[in-house]
């Protein structure tokens, strides 16, 4: 954990934050939150901790449709490689076996 605190501004009000992020990350994370405040917020309104409250609902919401998001590509690429691995070794499979003939060899 960092020993000096983080100046961090969100919704017009000054947080001071005692985190292991470093404080490049924790400017970057407030100015999100401080965004989706100002986008939920109408202008000329101060900030409250329901619209604090509603900014942050809203990043998890973003959030949980990300790792779904996620989630179904990692399935989907997974069905394709193993598709692509059956086929494969279905590929090698059949170089390896003898072939069989129907018809005997021609002779001399």
């Amino acid at each position: 954990m960092r020993s000096e605190p983080v100046e961090l501004r969100v919704g017009g009000q000054t947080y001071r934050v005692v985190a292991s992020a470093g404080e490049d990350e924790l400017q970057r994370l407030a100015a999100i939150v401080d965004a989706r405040l100002r986008a939920i917020t109408p202008p000329g309104r101060p900030m409250t901790p329901q619209g604090l409250l509603l900014a942050a609902l809203a990043l998890a919401h973003d959030l949980e449709e990300e790792k779904s998001r996620n989630q179904k590509l990692a399935s989907r690429s997974k069905e394709m490689l193993g598709s692509v691995l059956a086929r494969l070794d279905a590929a090698i499979g059949s170089v390896g076996e003898p072939a069989e003939l129907d018809e005997p060899a021609p002779g001399p």
